[in-house]
């Protein structure tokens, strides 16, 4: 399937699985009549494929070491992508941040490293199913750099075009997406 045909197809998955009109409070605290649930997408056969493989297709060339976010919207992107990558012969490793340390056990932030490795030094790229104020996004950014690693880009899936881009130009980042909630008000 070409890129744009791939792109289609996850659109028309997203507005029948993920999409959906109604008032709803945002992560934000924001009040809005439309939202974006995309576990349902994120967590369907094809819906994931997609969804990993125009990920994949979208950071190819970005010269990255890891991919993650915060939990919940960002471990299965993060770990489709690492799935794909390998199979394309070119593997970005997975990791997700916690909002809260366990309480037991490791007590980690960063989940997914293994024993004695680290993102310091390592070039990062920050992943978010849907992104309004890039709120969220900014918690798993400072978590990632306070371990030292680079933090090149963020990359969501659906940006709600509702301050984001403001918010990560403000911090130096740049901010690209998959789709843009116009796309999805057009209907």
């Amino acid at each position: 399937m070409s890129k744009s045909a791939s792109r289609a197809r996850l659109f028309e998955i997203i507005r029948r699985r993920s999409f959906g009109r109604g008032e709803v409070t945002l992560a934000s605290g924001r009040k809005s009549d439309f939202y974006f649930n995309l576990k349902p997408t994120m967590l369907d056969p094809e819906g994931a494929t997609l969804l990993a493989e125009l990920t994949y297709e979208a950071l190819k060339d970005d010269n990255l070491d890891f991919i993650g976010g915060l939990e919940m919207g960002a471990v299965p992107l993060a770990g489709a992508l690492a799935q794909i990558s390998w199979i394309k012969g070119h593997p970005i490793a997975a990791f997700f941040v916690r909002k809260k340390p366990k309480e037991h056990g490791a007590r980690l932030a960063i989940e997914g490293l293994p024993k004695g490795e680290t993102l310091a030094g390592k070039r990062v790229v920050i992943v978010e199913d849907v992104t309004t104020t890039g709120g969220s996004a900014m918690k798993a950014v400072e978590s990632v750099r306070e371990t030292g690693a680079e933090v090149v880009l963020v990359l969501t899936m659906v940006d709600r075009e509702e301050g984001a881009t403001d918010t990560f130009g403000a911090a130096g980042l740049p901010f690209r997406s998959l789709y843009k909630a116009s796309e999805f008000l057009k209907d």
